[in-house]
């Protein structure tokens, strides 16, 4: 049964206790991507139906921001198109786009030196079908991430700090 969209930071927070995740307190990146993989494939109600909308995808990102104090980060965000925040019968219609984001800072290690300086900072949104496809372009992100140290390490090491957000982004 999907969940009404305005749900979806508490839902995530369910998932991520589930997991042994605290919201505010991550200590591990592997059982927050596990949380995250799981909160993916839950149906969001109110979502724009428009055909070949990219009403529900995600990414992941990694820098350091001034708003984490230049401490390296890596964010795991669930991005929302939803059509019940706006009139489609203006014609300038757009659906109004949130993002659930889970932000992990780390210390300053040496192995992640240079994270800010990758070739990529994210993923790239991805709007794969929930089931199957989803699931197959979440391993191939995984995989991805995996080919660079900085982020291996990052997935390895502690966070010092966390912070689940859902923002309205456009």
């Amino acid at each position: 049964m999907p969940i009404p969209w305005r749900s979806t930071p508490d839902a995530f927070a369910q998932v991520l206790h589930r997991h042994g995740v605290d919201t505010d307190a991550v200590t591990d990146v592997e059982a927050a991507w596990r949380a995250f993989c799981e909160f993916l494939h839950i149906e969001i109600d109110g979502l724009d139906p428009t055909p070949d909308a990219d009403a529900d995808g995600f990414i992941v990102q990694w820098g350091r921001y001034t708003w984490t104090d230049n401490r390296p980060t890596l964010s795991f965000t669930r991005q929302l198109a939803i059509a019940e925040d706006s009139d489609p019968n203006d014609s300038d219609w757009q659906p109004a786009y949130w993002q659930i984001d889970l932000q992990m800072c780390f210390e300053d290690e040496p192995e992640l030196a240079g994270l800010d300086n990758l070739e990529i900072q994210d993923t790239g949104l991805t709007f794969d079908p929930i089931g199957p496809q989803r699931t197959t372009a979440l391993a191939e992100v995984r995989n991805e991430m995996g080919r660079y140290p900085q982020l291996r390490a990052a997935w390895h090491a502690a966070p010092t700090g966390s912070t689940l957000s859902f923002v309205h982004v456009g």
